[in-house]
């Protein structure tokens, strides 16, 4: 029994080191990506901010799927059983949204801008009761001038 509570701390200790260092590593990397695209608007209005000159459109997406890792799951299981704000579940939405619309202006390269943007999120489950990844898709249409 002692060498199922050590093994079972040891393993949430990896998962919390392991997991933050690569979510640390996540985000560098997508607050680089938008550095680069920032002069990308990418807005959700229906109509080009400037109607005139299009030479075309094209509609481009993104998507990600991004795990959770043992840690977060494990302290999403206490704060849902007490009760509560589920912060690590919002930390891997924002990072899941935000890669999502950087690979959506890699497949819109050279555009001026992307309107309508649409952003979709679904759950990927192993069983009904646990999220075990989510999957966020952003599309939109692509203005080349």
């Amino acid at each position: 029994m002692i060498y199922e509570i050590l093994l079972f701390l040891i393993l949430l200790i990896v998962g919390y080191i392991s997991g933050t260092i690569l979510e640390k590593r996540h985000y560098k990397k997508i607050r680089e990506g938008e550095e680069f695209f920032k002069t990308l608007p990418t807005i959700a209005l229906k109509k080009p901010l400037n109607i005139l000159d299009i030479k075309s459109t094209r509609l481009v997406s993104g998507n990600v799927v991004i795990s959770i890792d043992y840690f977060k799951k494990f302290l999403a299981y206490l704060i849902n059983f007490f009760g509560g704000n589920i912060s690590s579940y919002e930390t891997l939405l924002d990072r899941a949204r935000r890669e999502a619309i950087l690979r959506l202006k890699e497949d819109a390269k050279g555009a001026s801008e992307i309107i309508n943007l649409k952003i979709e999120t679904s759950s990927i489950t192993k069983n009904t009761k646990s999220v075990g990844a989510v999957e966020v898709l952003v599309y939109g249409t692509a203005i080349y001038r």
